[in-house]
């Protein structure tokens, strides 16, 4: 170590003190700097400069061990006071992560060479990513690991890059790098004990490597200057997400982290005597009581915990502390005794029926006591409050679920199509709730034998313009049940954006093209039929087109369209208006249902005559559609000559943006392929040769999904705050798009069965739901899982 070339150094190189030094002083300077560093993320970045030209490298590259040893952290520094922390995986899956995990430093030739790696390790191989993306190209490597001389523990790892001469480090610079290492031991251990001793509510995002020190302390600084809150800077202005700030308060406090629910019921019993301004103000709030103790949400655990005031409001009970972030407290207080939003239609919930009392008797009242009190004034704010919440969270559903006795009458909103609990309202005020809703769409309510159905024009009533749709139902025990649908008028949504694979997008917009003909979109209840029908007139609607719908009720306008709403008391019929549309100069006919005879064959004859007509249809199956409309009494010529088209459809559950991925293993794609290609058994090229079909499909696959390490990848549910923890948000179409070949139609004149049909529909390129399901899988957007549970045949 006493010539500079023989670490092949740069002889002109000035190390902090303006001479020329040997080896040895550009050493010591280096280390000196390393050992004064009062901040060691900077130190490392300046140093590593004059390291790279004592040694004569290209690059060199800095590693901490994590706190709990299973990855590594480099610290990239991306402006004056900004880091960006590169995280790899202490493994034998790369070179650092290598030299980690078995402690031991390892000199590389070339990087690239798979046999000199495989000396090492048979798993070892370098990373090649950063190369492709930056066109560098690594060669000769040196890396050393940084290890605590007490205990022989890792702290981290050095790498250097690259000789200029073009040949392989030598020993003398193995040396050299190891005592720099010596040196980074010292700084790092004390890096760790500033940590411990300067301990924060948030040092979890530091260890997690989410912030480096260097942006917390920025971060306090910009808070304290600003004079606002130190979470709101690191979600806001450092990109630290609410989960993680939460996690490592729960870290700090050792509890629970408790994310923001915004399905979370409120629990009235808790929180009867508790009024909003003494909760905000003391910054704790009971969520939950169970078996396993009573639930409270703090922002301060420890301090709570000290006062004991939980304890004497809730004496003899066993409490457990939970924490959230500031913004989360807020949002569940919110949740439980209303916004400022909610204040305007009468306050909270839990306000609301505290004024109506417990409900602890069961009263036997009159029709003109009930009717008296569903006029009651906090009755009537509680009902347009529990309408306003619903539509707010994107329900789709209330079901009001009483229960005889003393039971209390639960609320239920269905929001993706599952239930989910709202609140539960005392047994005395059952039947004012009941009365109060049958006042509100004109129903008999007297009448309480027989089922009701009605309407809701909510706007009456309160400053949102929606329609509900209600059914009473009586049930066991003397009570009704009532369920209502929101109508929520909106803007039809544009074709290309309805979920449709590219194949059946063209096929569909090939087929409602056509100057005339009839087209059917079938499924059950709740599947979107309506919707895509007005996607499909929105397509169609231009200014020299005439457009006439008749609707059940009119659940989305647009501009162009003469949309009529059934009226069976004035004679409104499906039937009646049909007719008056075929005498009203139609271009195209859209029908809510056909469900009869008259209104089908009308439809049959209004397509013949030049009319393009669309209506839907309540059936499991394109295939099934065509035999239902038979069994009705329709002349199959005249039905084969009419039809354009059937469209069946289901929605699916879309997994949320929290899903993650993996790779397909061959088990899971030879299980999808399995069914997608169950009903392919029967069409001619599948019986030929089952194996070279499934293996065309499964090219098709891997050419149309497959990622650019050319895999198939998957996706599953974890669960967040957007999505209620469930893992999915929201709704995705599954599509079943049955086009009227000749084929087709010569299987409906002929009567044929169900099976025949499918077959000639699947050889005529048609995907059935759960194939098109299984296309939507393999893209991400949802999981088999609920594909399969809307495609039970």
């Amino acid at each position: 170590m006493s010539t500079p070339l023989a670490f092949g150094i740069n002889p002109g190189i000035v190390v902090n003190s303006g001479n020329s030094l040997g080896v040895a002083g550009y050493l010591q300077a280096v280390i000196d700097k390393i050992h004064t560093a009062s901040n060691v993320d900077e130190i490392i970045f300046e140093v590593s400069r004059d390291i790279c030209e004592i040694f004569n490298a290209d690059r060199l590259t800095v590693y901490t061990a994590s706190d709990d040893k299973t990855c590594l952290t480099s610290r990239v520094k991306t402006g004056l006071d900004s880091w960006q922390d590169l995280k790899l995986p202490i493994n034998e899956h790369s070179i650092a992560g290598f030299v980690g995990l078995h402690k031991k430093t390892v000199n590389f030739k070339d990087v690239y060479d798979r046999g000199e790696l495989r000396e090492q390790s048979e798993y070892l191989r370098f990373l090649q990513e950063v190369d492709k993306r930056t066109g560098y190209r690594t060669k000769q490597m040196l890396v050393v690991p940084v290890l605590n001389a007490a205990d022989n523990s890792l702290l981290g790892v050095v790498q250097l890059i690259n000789n200029r001469t073009d040949e392989p480090f030598p020993q003398s610079v193995v040396d050299g790098l190891s005592e720099i290492c010596q040196a980074l031991t010292v700084a790092l251990k004390q890096r760790q004990m500033q940590q411990i001793l300067g301990r924060t509510r948030y040092d979890q995002l530091i260890v997690d490597a989410l912030i480096s020190a260097s942006e917390f302390e920025l971060a306090t600084r910009q808070a304290r200057e600003m004079g606002h809150d130190l979470e709101d800077v690191l979600i806001d202005e450092f990109g630290v997400s609410v989960a993680q700030v939460g996690e490592a308060l729960a870290a700090f406090y050792s509890v629970r982290y408790e994310r923001h629910r915004p399905d979370r019921i409120k629990p009235m019993d808790l929180l009867r005597n508790l009024k909003r301004e003494f909760v905000e103000s003391s910054s704790w709030l009971p969520i939950d009581e169970g078996n396993d103790g009573l639930v409270v949400l703090a922002l301060d655990p420890e301090r709570i915990k000290a006062l004991r005031i939980v304890n004497q409001i809730f004496p003899k009970r066993k409490v457990i502390y939970t924490v959230c972030t500031r913004r989360e407290f807020q949002a569940t207080l919110d949740l439980f005794y209303g916004g400022n939003e909610t204040e305007n239609i009468g306050g909270s919930i839990d306000e609301m029926l505290s004024s109506l009392g417990d409900g602890g008797e069961e009263t036997r009242e009159t029709e003109a006591d009930e009717a008296s009190a569903a006029a009651d004034n906090e009755l009537v704010k509680l009902v347009n409050r529990v309408i306003m919440d619903a539509y707010k969270m994107g329900a789709s559903d209330i079901h009001i679920e009483p229960l005889p006795g003393k039971g209390k009458t639960s609320i239920r909103f269905r929001k993706d199509g599952s239930l989910m609990p709202y609140i539960e309202i005392p047994a005395s005020y059952r039947n004012p709730l009941v009365t109060r809703l049958k006042i509100m769409c004109d129903l008999d309510i007297s009448e309480k034998r027989k089922p009701q159905d009605g309407k809701i024009k909510f706007r009456k009533f309160a400053p949102l313009d929606i329609e509900l749709r209600v059914a009473t139902i009586p049930s066991a025990g003397g009570v009704e049940d009532v369920v209502m649908r929101i109508l929520a008028a909106g803007e039809p949504i544009p074709l290309e954006k309805m979920g449709f694979t590219s194949a059946n997008l063209q096929q569909l917009k090939s087929i409602i093209s056509k100057p005339y003909g009839l087209f059917f979109v079938c499924g059950p209840t709740g599947s979107g039929k309506t919707t895509t029908l007005h996607s499909i007139l929105k397509y169609l609607n231009r200014p020299e087109t005439k457009i006439w719908t008749a609707e059940d009720p009119v659940e989305i306008t647009q501009k162009g369209l003469r949309q009529v709403q059934i009226n069976p008391k004035a004679g409104l019929t499906f039937a009646t208006i049909m007719k008056s549309f075929l005498r009203a100069d139609p271009d195209i006919i859209m029908v809510g249902e056909m469900r009869d005879k008259e209104t089908t064959s009308i439809g049959i004859e209004a397509s013949l005559t030049g009319h393009l007509v669309f209506a839907t249809l309540h059936t499991n199956s394109a295939p099934e559609s065509v035999i239902r409309l038979l069994d009705m009494g329709m002349d199959p010529f005249n039905f084969a000559d009419a039809l354009l088209g059937i469209l069946a459809q289901r929605l699916a559950k879309r997994l949320c943006k929290c899903k993650k991925s993996h790779v397909a293993s061959q088990e899971e794609i030879r299980t999808l392929l399995a069914e997608y290609c169950e009903e392919l058994k029967n069409i001619e090229h599948f019986k030929a040769d089952p194996k070279v079909a499934m293996h065309e499909i499964e090219s098709r696959w891997i050419q149309q999904y497959r990622d650019e390490s050319g895999q198939i990848v998957l996706y599953e549910p974890v669960g967040c705050e957007h999505c209620s923890e469930t893992g999915y948000a929201g709704r995705v179409g599954l599509h079943e798009l049955l086009t009227a070949t000749d084929a087709l139609k010569k299987n409906i004149q002929e009567h044929a069965r169900v099976a025949e049909m499918l077959v000639t529909a699947l050889h005529d390129g048609m995907r059935t739901l759960k194939q098109d399901g299984i296309e939507k899988v393999l893209q991400g957007i949802t999981d088999i899982h609920q594909v399969r549970a809307v495609c039970i045949k």
